[in-house]
């Protein structure tokens, strides 16, 4: 039997096991993929919120704090707050090597191993019988719709596909999404799925089971909901067509079609009254855009045009009401299966504050990311293929017309303007984690540079 380490009560914020885990976090926590603060020193590291799962795995909430340099505006990057699952062995299997984070030498874990507990699928199968029972644990609260059963001594599986969070798939039944960055509030990816359920859209997985905790603030940790087997994504898919020569617009046609439907369920769920500001709206884009090209001096040459799509706001038609949207819609957030497409992760973008990416937008923001997405597929390919992507724009956008009832492409101001914000967006990401891919994003820049355009 591996020894237990949680042998008493420790406090949020307790300094005790940090005297054991702290330097085996600080190496190991800016390796993982779905650290965001991987460009600058982590400087502080301290325990939030500490409870046992059951015998040998800990649920810890740790806060990071690191150096940087201010932004624009003059306030310094915040800290963040994660969520990790390590279990504790005095001899770890070999089969978990890869899961190995350290041994501890000091203080009350001292002799333990630590390792990553969701690569243990004796912990990833315990986690799942937490969900399958309904209640509270420490701070930790597990909830369940009673209408949906979940099977006990179902297989898991770690996915290694993610950037931002972990899923688990079990017996490709049911995935489980943990979320690693957490912010206090009702995370979008449980709040809009249950909504939307509640509407009867079928076009977005409902949750079976989740977990929240209460300290140190309410939070949503992780998400229970159907798998689709056989599903592949949007991403995936286009980059298939692509390599086969074939034409991707009936599919993005249905894509279209299927995001109006998930937009007008969006409005009935959580309905928000009164249209965008397009004032203040044009004043956030540009505050981004300077702050981007404060980072990134290969966009300095085109600010003046950009600014000009977002000044065309001020007089512009309003376009459709704003209300609760996707956030991040890209190929990668659709999948197909059969004949139906399905739209998922309803996070946003997990570097944006958890009020904004709850706040109301207007749908153009979505239809503008996938567009987007049209033209980064386009680019794996070489040579590059612009008449593929710009017919995949024209047919989404039919689609969506067909559906919602209003066309996109008729909106061209607005289009243009969250068009140029998420290029925007995609510059300062590039250059930050992929810089071999910031042609991708400047060819945009440069187009919509250019009134009219």
């Amino acid at each position: 039997m591996p020894k237990t380490a949680y042998l008493h009560p420790i406090s949020a914020g307790g300094t005790q096991p940090m005297a054991s885990l702290g330097g085996l976090l600080r190496e190991w926590l800016p390796r993982q993929r779905w650290f965001a603060g991987k460009d600058r020193p982590l400087t502080d590291l301290r325990l939030l919120s500490m409870t046992e799962l059951f015998p040998g795995c800990l649920h810890l909430l740790v806060h990071t704090g690191q150096s940087g340099v201010p932004s624009p505006g003059g306030t310094a990057p915040a800290g963040d707050c994660y969520q990790l699952m390590l279990g504790l062995q005095e001899h770890l299997s070999p089969r978990l090597g890869r899961a190995l984070i350290g041994r501890a030498d000091f203080g009350p874990l001292a002799g333990l191993t630590v390792y990553d507990a969701l690569q243990d699928p004796r912990s990833t199968h315990l986690l799942l019988e937490r969900l399958r029972h309904p209640g509270t644990l420490g701070p930790l609260r597990f909830e369940s719709d009673a209408s949906v059963p979940v099977p006990a001594g179902l297989s898991p599986r770690l996915l290694g596909t993610e950037q931002s969070n972990s899923s688990i798939v079990y017996g490709d039944a049911f995935i489980l999404k943990l979320f690693r960055r957490i912010q206090p509030g009702i995370n979008p990816d449980l709040e809009v799925p249950v909504a939307l359920a509640g509407q009867g859209c079928g076009r977005v997985p409902a949750p079976v089971a989740w977990f929240t905790t209460t300290d140190p603030q309410e939070a949503t940790l992780g998400v229970l909901q159907p798998f689709l087997p056989g599903a592949s994504d949007g991403w995936a898919l286009a980059l298939r067509a692509l390599a086969a020569g074939e034409d991707f617009t009936a599919e993005s046609r249905e894509l279209g079609r299927a995001m109006a439907e998930v937009h007008l369920a969006l409005a009935s769920a959580l309905p928000v009254d009164g249209y965008a500001e397009n004032g203040r709206t044009a004043a956030a884009m540009t505050e981004r855009l300077e702050s981007a090209a404060h980072h990134v001096p290969s966009l300095r040459p085109f600010v003046t045009g950009l600014r000009t799509a977002f000044e065309a706001l001020d007089t512009c038609d309003p376009g459709p009401a704003a209300q609760r949207i996707h956030g991040d819609l890209h190929l990668g957030q659709v999948l197909r299966a059969g004949r139906e497409w399905f739209v998922i992760d309803f996070e946003g973008e997990p570097s944006r504050p958890l009020a904004e990416r709850r706040s109301a937008h207007s749908p153009v923001r979505d239809i503008a990311g996938m567009l987007r997405s049209f033209d980064y597929a386009a680019r794996q390919r070489h040579p590059w293929r612009p008449e593929w992507a710009l017919r995949c724009r024209e047919a989404f956008c039919a689609g969506y017309a067909d559906r919602a009832g209003w066309d996109p492409r008729k909106k061209h101001a607005l289009l243009r303007a969250y068009e140029t914000d998420r290029a925007v967006y995609e510059v300062l990401y590039e250059a930050r984690h992929r810089p071999d891919w910031m042609p991708v994003p400047m060819a945009a820049i440069e187009r919509l540079a250019v009134r009219g355009a």
